[in-house]
């Protein structure tokens, strides 16, 4: 296995420099002030540092302007990611003052709109873009459009004549089911091993999805998207099965789909949705260089559904939920991996003043597609055991949103990413990797690989902890009963096209998902969450005649969405939710 440990000494001095002046050329190269190489080295130091720290203090590439209202008052407005151009800290008073107050800003419009604190006589906010210059002084007046938005209840309120947006901190919502095992946790002396009898007894295959009445039909859907997954030939004809889907699909009726094809989602070009039997694949898929444990018959012939979204067409997004996954410690790491003398494992113990909201920004809320939920809590998203338990603090998941790193990418860890230019890429991360920090727009890590290129042939094949539960932090019950309802997603590149693929398994081991993400010719896969439907979610939002329709991968998910006066509000988009997620959109157009 290879050094999993973050260099320290000289080396690591070495790399922060190199990256230091790395991330001056590129400000530079893309119009905006550079910084010295000697702030940046120091804020590196911060952010390296072992030692309690804010959230603002864990961004190394932070650039901040400082001036003086007429009233004398200092105000400061720190860019937390300048490649990103996206997320603001709007600050007015002197550091450590009881009067001073934070805003946290959104730029609805980080590729075409710049925001920048203009000193003077009478300091201003100078937009520029597409939009035409502007200033504005939110600050000013009595009560001033700050506080009015601050005021307003609204997760987003626009300042700035709508040009720039303020995030106020809201209640996410949670499913009932979600509050009592936070309650547990959180109240119950040994809460989380109820929680996980609870899983283990009632809900190890409440989900299971099984259809007995498997047909061969030739005239089965085309083979359309990723391209089929090939079944065992001594099936003959692809077998067509009743499904439970929400989607409308083409060519499909009476929601009987054939395995192993992909059908186009009705309304959305380039969505297709699959269907699939673990014991329909054909073995020759399990004769690999690497393999997995064998699949009992429960999770072998149990429907997963799977969802492709054609990358020529759709953009990833990431945002945190209001309330997960925390940045405290999870208690899985051993003692001797955890250090009492800090909040959590990058010194950092929540986010404030930063706002976390859990939804869609409404600037992006019309291009959006699809969201589904993204990991796993704090609690979960750290190694109990293995090599990884032993390295970095227990190496804690990983979250970047909008630039802003919340919770350290670490080595070792299946991340899924997006870059500033709208790159979406899925590997192990390497602390080489690091480099790539000033340039990640949304990051989201999840245990170890599912499927990770073969060193040879470049092919996807099973992860090297596919079948090792400790060592993978694959959950279940303590007795390493892993059968439940998963989640997981990944890419695959065919050549001419990439698709991100959501998956949902009604009931499977990671040995079962990894081979349908290997029948699939997935390149990399990793999981996402388990146990609940409302940890599994996925909708799909299809317009028609001027209205949305919400669709499910299983109906039951529609529990998760809010109502208010009998309308039902899909999560994530009309609704802060105290779930991480991944959402899907339409291109943006160039600007």
């Amino acid at each position: 296995m290879p050094d999993l440990r973050y260099e320290p000494g000289r080396i690591r001095q070495r790399q922060t420099r190199a990256l230091c002046v790395a991330v001056a050329l590129i400000g530079a190269c893309v119009g905006g002030p550079a910084l010295a190489v000697e702030t940046l080295a120091d804020q590196m130091a911060e952010y390296d540092a072992v030692a309690p720290k804010t959230i603002i203090q864990l961004q190394p590439f932070r650039q901040q302007t400082t001036a003086t209202l007429p009233s004398g008052a200092p105000v400061r407005l720190i860019s937390l990611s300048p490649q990103i151009n996206s997320w603001f800290l709007l600050t007015l008073g002197a550091d450590g003052a009881s009067d001073t107050t934070n805003y946290h800003i959104e730029n609805p419009d980080p590729q075409g709109q710049t925001l920048a604190l203009v000193p003077g006589a009478v300091p201003q906010l100078a937009l520029g873009g597409a939009g035409g210059d502007a200033t504005c002084t939110p600050w000013d007046g009595d009560p001033s459009a700050l506080a009015t938005a601050q005021q307003s209840g609204q997760p987003y309120a626009p300042i700035c004549d709508g040009r720039l947006y303020l995030r106020n901190q809201v209640t996410g919502a949670h499913s009932t089911l979600e509050g009592v095992t936070d309650f547990l946790r959180s109240n119950i002396w040994g809460g989380d091993a109820v929680v996980n009898f609870v899983k283990s007894t009632f809900y190890q295959d409440a989900y299971a999805e099984k259809d007995r009445t498997v047909a061969a039909d030739a005239a089965a859907a085309p083979d359309l998207g990723p391209g089929a997954a090939p079944l065992d030939p001594s099936l003959g004809d692809r077998p067509v099965i009743g499904t439970q889907t929400d989607f409308d699909l083409t060519g499909v009726e009476g929601k009987r789909m054939a395995l192993g094809l992909w059908y186009p989602v009705t309304g959305l070009d380039g969505v297709f949705a699959t269907a699939i039997q673990p014991r329909a694949i054909d073995p020759a898929v399990f004769a690999g260089p690497r393999r997995t444990n064998g699949l009992d018959s429960v999770e072998a012939s149990a429907t997963d559904y799977l969802v492709a979204f054609d990358l020529n067409r759709y953009d990833l997004g990431f945002g945190l939920g209001t309330d997960h996954p925390r940045l405290n410690w999870s208690p899985r790491p051993p003692a001797a991996m955890q250090n009492a003398a800090l909040p959590g494992p990058d010194g950092v113990g929540n986010a404030r003043p930063l706002v976390r909201l859990g939804m869609v920004s409404p600037a992006e809320s019309r291009r959006t597609i699809a969201t589904f939920t993204a990991g796993f809590k704090r609690e979960h998203g750290a190694f109990r055991g293995g090599p990884l338990a032993m390295v970095n603090s227990g190496s804690h998941y990983g979250f970047i949103e909008e630039g802003t790193i919340f919770s350290k990418l670490q080595p070792g860890l299946s991340t899924l990413y997006v870059l500033a230019d709208g790159t979406i890429n899925m590997k192990t991360w390497t602390t080489d990797d690091n480099a790539l920090l000033p340039q990640i727009r949304f990051a989201r890590q999840n245990g170890v690989p599912l499927i990770e290129p073969d060193p040879v042939t470049g092919q996807g094949v099973p992860g090297a902890d596919v079948t090792h539960w400790r060592d993978g932090n694959w959950s279940g019950s303590a007795e390493a009963d892993l059968r439940t309802l998963r989640a997981g997603v990944c890419l695959r590149d065919t050549g001419t096209s990439r698709y991100l693929i959501y998956g949902y398994f009604s009931t499977a081991t990671p040995s079962a998902m990894a081979r349908v993400y290997q029948a699939y010719g997935c390149n990399y896969a990793m999981i996402l969450d388990m146990n609940a439907l409302e940890l599994t979610y996925l909708a799909l939002y299809v317009r028609q005649s001027g209205d949305v329709k919400v669709e499910h991968v299983v109906p039951g998910m529609a529990l998760s969405d809010s109502k208010v006066q009998g309308m039902r509000l899909p999560r994530f988009i009309a609704v802060p939710d105290n779930r991480d997620f991944f959402y899907m959109m339409h291109k943006a157009p160039a600007p």
